[in-house]
């Protein structure tokens, strides 16, 4: 049998894998893992509920929070809110764990489930199992006032905006903003947030109905953006996605500042200012080698990890460092939040702004992206990539002909056959040049009989 948790918790279609059922069943079996296998004996757990705007969010919300409260414990539904916004009131109120309701970026029939442990943390996959084993057991099921109670988080917005007003060292008076919320989680406070910090905010994409979340608008469908940006005559545009958990930006003249060039600005900033921890930003593989050849003459070492948010924050909770992030727009300020925040990403890159009195494209340009060309080889041993003579050599012919002006990476898909061939390089034909070559090595190589 699969397993039920994937790379960012449980998610799926909504009442066909997320049912009524299922939710139940994790939340009476989190009521154990992370609550009552937390907490002293004769203490009642405390849980944080909050979920985005897609209309399965209701009956899911309710029936975990049905399950938690029939297990014993206490519920703080917070209602619609961010990813973000969670984790940080788990860590507030002193919460023993929280429960997260969205699918992020996917289209509003999905829906997903994601824990978190004590203080907002993303569960280690070792927890995940353990919820997943409970639920073929029998749940808790205390009787009279045992049982846990279901109130309303009614301050929880207010809370998770503060704290994001506390967190910005130059407020925003002078700079109009343009905000895409994808008709997600972050509708009501990104914009609260933004006006609260003294800029002229436009908003686009905030309007959820239940159905049309990240339709058209929002991080993974920029157009609506860059077009009201230029309309408006903004200096900044912020794009969420439907949880609110990453941010792209766009300059006043409808360019897209992605996630590598944020965290740059950001590296920067920091840098500058004495906080950003060993002088370190922690990227994916996937990052551009632009910005590593930026974050070089800034004098900012690079740490870089497997793609996926959770490996950027496993290296950044071994090794200290307080920024990280990926190219998506997933950016991950320790200082102040636990998991990506792009409601904070959108802040911190407009406080820049504000403070140097700079453009978004003139901070941006410090990073020169180079010409990349991925290429996807389908039906061959993926798992031999890493070892096959032929392939190896073929590999190290290319990182000699690119020397340090490009680079080559060769990445096994997790689910299909498929070899991933990505080139970046000085110019686009030279990538292009360089990864057919090595495409056609790897599906001559690798093919499967």
């Amino acid at each position: 049998m699969a397993r039920l948790f994937g790379t960012d918790g449980v998610r799926g279609l909504a009442n066909e894998l997320i049912t009524p059922e299922l939710s139940m069943g994790l939340a009476q079996a989190a009521a154990v893992v992370l609550g009552f296998n937390e907490v002293e004996a004769g203490q009642r757990p405390i849980a944080v509920v909050a979920k985005d705007p897609r209309i399965s969010g209701d009956f899911i919300s309710a029936s975990i929070e049905a399950g938690l409260a029939a297990s014993g414990v206490d519920v703080f539904d917070a209602g619609t809110l961010p990813t973000p916004a969670a984790a940080y009131l788990v860590a507030d109120l002193g919460a023993d764990f929280g429960v997260m309701i969205s699918a992020s970026h996917n289209p509003a029939p999905d829906n997903g489930i994601k824990f978190l442990a004590r203080g907002g943390q993303k569960l280690d996959d070792a927890i995940e199992d353990a919820i997943e084993a409970r639920l073929s057991q029998e749940p808790l099921r205390p009787h009279g006032g045992e049982v846990g109670r279901v109130r309303r988080f009614a301050d929880a917005e207010d809370r998770y905006v503060m704290h994001l007003l506390q967190s910005l060292p130059h407020r925003l008076e002078g700079l109009k903003v343009v905000i895409d919320a994808a008709h997600g989680a972050a509708s009501g406070c990104s914009p609260e947030a933004f006006k609260a910090a003294g800029a002229e905010v436009v908003v686009i994409g905030a309007s959820p109905n239940g159905v049309n979340i990240n339709d058209g608008y929002g991080s993974t469908h920029l157009e609506a953006l860059q077009a009201a940006v230029i309309e408006h005559g903004a200096d900044l545009g912020v794009g969420h996605d439907g949880d609110a958990d990453r941010c792209l930006t766009v300059d006043a003249e409808g360019t897209i500042v992605d996630g590598d060039k944020e965290m740059a600005i950001m590296a920067i900033a920091m840098k500058e200012a004495g906080t950003l921890k060993d002088d370190t930003l922690v990227v994916t593989v996937m990052s551009n080698l632009g910005l590593k050849l930026a974050m070089k003459e800034h004098g900012i070492q690079l740490v870089e990890t497997g793609v996926g948010d959770r490996y950027v924050l496993e290296a950044m909770r071994a090794g200290g460092y307080n920024l990280g992030g990926e190219q998506s727009g997933h950016v991950i300020m320790a200082d102040y939040a636990t998991t990506g925040d792009g409601v904070l990403t959108g802040l911190q890159i407009a406080s820049r702004m504000a403070a140097t009195g700079k453009s978004l494209k003139e901070l941006a340009s410090v990073v020169t992206v180079l010409p990349q060309v991925l290429i996807n080889v389908r039906g061959v041993d993926k798992a031999a990539a890493a070892t096959d003579a032929a392939v190896l050599a073929a590999v190290a012919r290319a990182e000699e002909q690119l020397g340090d002006t490009g680079r080559v990476l060769l990445r096994p898909s997790g689910t299909e056959p498929v070899v991933r061939v990505m080139v970046e390089a000085a110019d686009h034909q030279s990538a292009q040049d360089v990864a057919r070559s090595l495409a056609q090595t790897v599906q001559t190589e690798l093919a499967l009989a």
